[in-house]
């Protein structure tokens, strides 16, 4: 089995905002995340196609980046807890990343540098 991943993915949990024109604002929290895009928990994703824009900040910084995007696959993870919680589930969402906002691209390109060296 072939991983066609192009990009690192990262296992951050991290507090996002997604906004949509249908849909309004929502929070979320990010599970994972990869210069192409990332997985959000929600348990009601939005529809497969949705035009979205996640704004988030980078783990231990001040920095804001603001990311639209496209909803590309929805997902039922079964897993279970680290922390000896036993079983647990989540409902999410994945966004493939189109284009970032003003500086975002620049500052989440310096983010992720700095998460690989942490990670």
């Amino acid at each position: 089995m072939t991983n066609k991943r192009q990009a690192l993915r990262f296992e951050k949990v991290f507090p996002v905002i997604l906004s949509t024109e249908a849909f309004g604002e929502c929070n979320a929290m990010a599970r994972n995340i990869s210069a192409g895009g990332i997985l959000v928990e929600l348990s009601d994703p939005m529809p497969l196609g949705t035009e979205v824009r996640v704004h988030f900040w980078m783990p231990d910084s001040q920095a804001s980046i603001v990311a639209r995007g496209e909803v590309k696959n929805h997902y039922f993870l079964n897993f279970a807890d680290t922390d000896g919680g036993g079983p647990r589930s989540l409902t999410g969402m994945a966004i493939r990343f189109s284009e970032f906002e003003a500086e975002s691209q620049e500052l989440y390109g310096l983010g992720l540098t700095r998460m690989r060296i942490l990670h």
